[in-house]
């Protein structure tokens, strides 16, 4: 019987970045790749999370900015407004980015994981952003942007779905084929 990971696994394996957007893919892969030191530092809190998962992250979350919170993209000098609403729960702001970027990965379970495989980096990417797309039987624009797995549809606002707006941000598996291709 095959899982989610599985199928995500086959789509990643055969996806391909669009030619139009392979620059753009690639470029900001090499901003996460700039950065590696510090996700290898948040990584190693979490035995067995490739330094990837909280670069890829961050580039979905808070497009590559060290002054916010990896959880949403809410600036670093208060809790979380968004959701999840005031997180991290302990310290006092403003937070550095490597505090709560741990703190959004222990809030999402992502500190559990042990299959980084990836397959079940996107089911756990998916998670962290969201099923709905999944709910609706649509791709997800934060898996598949900018692949040929993804054409159209997309959340535009919290539980507002509009089936003809396109995302305009590189989708995980994009970054993931780029990341994966420069550290080889």
């Amino acid at each position: 019987m095959s899982t989610l990971a599985d199928t995500y696994a086959d789509q990643f394996k055969a996806c391909a970045i669009k030619a139009e957007h392979a620059a753009e893919a690639r470029a900001e892969a090499a901003r996460i790749l700039a950065s590696r030191a510090r996700y290898e530092a948040v990584a190693a809190h979490f035995p067995g999370m490739p330094w990837w998962v909280p670069g890829v992250l961050h580039s979905m979350e808070c497009g590559l900015k060290f002054t916010r919170h990896l959880h949403n993209g809410d600036p670093l000098t208060a809790r979380t407004v968004q959701v999840p609403k005031g997180r991290p729960k302990a310290g006092t702001p403003p937070f550095t980015w490597e505090e709560s970027a741990r703190d959004a990965l222990v809030y999402d379970g992502l500190d559990k994981a042990t299959d980084w495989s990836p397959g079940a980096a996107l089911v756990a990417f998916e998670n962290y952003n969201g099923t709905g797309y999944r709910k609706k039987g649509v791709p997800s624009p934060y898996l598949w942007s900018f692949t040929d797995q993804y054409r159209c549809g997309k959340y535009v606002a919290d539980g507002r779905y509009d089936p003809l707006a396109v995302s305009r941000q590189c989708g995980c598996a994009a970054l993931m084929k780029n990341l994966f291709q420069a550290s080889a």
